[in-house]
């Protein structure tokens, strides 16, 4: 375990330590950023003391990405949230500008070692180790995941970059190198299944041991995990982070009962009502969305950043020692639609499915079976890119989080959602199936009328019709 004493240590230890570790940044931003310190003042907050300690940060405003949007906008190119002098910068990473401009995130020496260790928590949690051959399937930039490379260096593995673009490549590298281990996003793991199948190669013949999926949401739920298991007999885990706060923020180890909080020490997460913003007590059960405080970050230090990534907690113990919650990503905050007044997530709709997953795959699309109340529904598209082609690699996430997404492919794992009109009464359609449907394959429609065994159900349980796939 990379950093046993800090990973297993009490959680009351731990925020006894990170109050000290937030007065210190809290005087650095005071110093050092003119972003916050125009913001805070707005707030009523004129030096660090009127800030209070870390048991008051629900207090302090939220900062939204849009605001580093502006800022980077009216001062280029870095923004008023940049703390330190530009010369220390060693990497500057991008997001993908979807929504427009790209959003640079800068990061010193101690922000990349920051990043590092977080990585080689994570990675050796879902069980990398040491001289360990590993093709990754992020590129080195310009997104921020490419800083996947330093924890890997840090946790000592072999590593081959082969990054997106060429599928051929990833398994030609696999099957030379001898490596057992990738790291890719969920939908390019299914993807990698149908590639191998169409090339006439047994998945199982590459001798994978361990994948880690990141960029996008679905390594932890048990139609993809379950598909790309049984496909390659190896082991899957998932992790989850956010550039302007860290890569590896959460990752799942080997009990994989959910992501434990890998940025201990690094960051304070929160865990908030993303309607009124109230905070939500960390408790078995409890769901909310993610806000995290920096602790350690020199170059872009954030305070209360609204991530949108709505989650499920699990406190249960774990059996390897770790301490602290651990959590399921269900979706975007920004992705819930509303049926009939009810609060519906894309992995709600999942949760049924999974039931026929012997007949579906995990990749579905709703559609309208007749027109109704006019509603907008977000389009998700955390991480993986429009231009995924016949080959996702093409367009493989490399940031875990970025834009919309309103021309994505329905081929892509993610849920996308365009612009609907939902109906007042009636079914939704939910169209289920592999990434492709080959000639002459006929699909069928099963009724399904059962509550959703999701903490986000359905109440009353709305009748959905799955469009199936019979073969496959």
């Amino acid at each position: 375990m990379f950093d046993k004493d800090i990973q297993t240590r009490p959680v009351e230890d731990q925020f006894r330590i990170d109050r000290e570790t937030y007065r210190q940044q809290v005087r650095y931003l005071f110093e050092h950023s003119r972003f916050y310190q125009r913001k805070l003042a707005d707030a009523g907050f004129d030096r660090p003391e009127a800030v209070g300690e870390l048991d008051d940060l629900a207090q302090l405003p939220f900062t939204e990405k849009d605001e580093l949007r502006a800022t980077q906008a009216e001062h280029p190119p870095f923004g008023e949230h940049l703390a330190c002098d530009p010369g220390q910068l060693l990497r500057v990473f991008s997001t993908s500008g979807t929504t427009g401009v790209p959003c640079y995130l800068g990061l010193t020496a101690n922000d990349i070692d920051m990043y590092a260790t977080n990585v080689a928590r994570g990675y050796s949690a879902a069980g990398f180790r040491p001289s360990q051959r590993i093709v990754v399937g992020f590129n080195a930039g310009p997104f921020v995941a490419g800083a996947v490379f330093y924890g890997l260096d840090k946790l000592r593995c072999t590593v081959i970059p082969v990054g997106t673009g060429n599928t051929e490549r990833l398994i030609t590298a696999i099957q030379k190198t001898g490596a057992t281990g990738v790291s890719c996003t969920p939908s390019y793991g299914l993807y990698l299944i149908d590639w191998c199948q169409q090339h006439g190669i047994e998945p199982r013949s590459l001798g994978l041991e361990n994948m880690i999926t990141a960029g996008e949401p679905g390594g932890g739920d048990p139609m993809i995990r379950g598909r790309i298991e049984e496909a390659f007999g190896c082991q899957v885990r998932e992790s989850m982070g956010i550039g302007d706060i860290s890569l590896s923020t959460w990752a799942e180890d080997e009990d994989g009962g959910g992501m434990n909080f890998m940025a201990r020490g690094f960051a304070h997460a929160e865990l908030i009502d993303p309607d009124t913003g109230h905070p939500i007590r960390w408790e078995d059960g409890a769901e909310g969305e993610l806000v995290y405080t920096a602790l350690k970050r020199e170059a872009m230090p954030l305070l209360r950043f609204r991530s949108r990534d709505h989650v499920v907690v699990s406190m249960k113990p774990n059996p390897t020692g770790r301490t602290g919650p651990r959590i399921r990503c269900i979706g975007r905050t920004d992705d819930m639609l509303i049926v009939r007044g009810v609060n519906l997530f894309p992995s709600a709709i999942r949760s049924i499915l999974k039931d026929f997953g012997a007949e579906v795959g995990g990749v579905f699309q709703i559609r309208l079976r007749s027109p109704g109340v006019g509603q907008a529904a977000a389009s998700t598209a955390t991480g993986h890119r429009a231009r995924q082609r016949a080959d996702p690699a093409a367009g493989a996430s490399q940031a875990g989080h970025g834009g919309r997404n309103p021309r994505a492919p329905a081929g892509d794992y993610r849920d996308h959602f365009r612009p609907l009109r939902l109906p007042a009464q009636g079914n939704l359609q939910v169209q289920a199936g592999h990434l492709r449907r080959g000639p002459g394959r006929q699909a069928s429609t099963v009724q399904l009328r059962r509550s959703c065994p999701h903490p986000c159900r359905f109440s009353p349980a709305p009748s959905l019709a799955a469009t199936r796939n019979p073969t496959g």
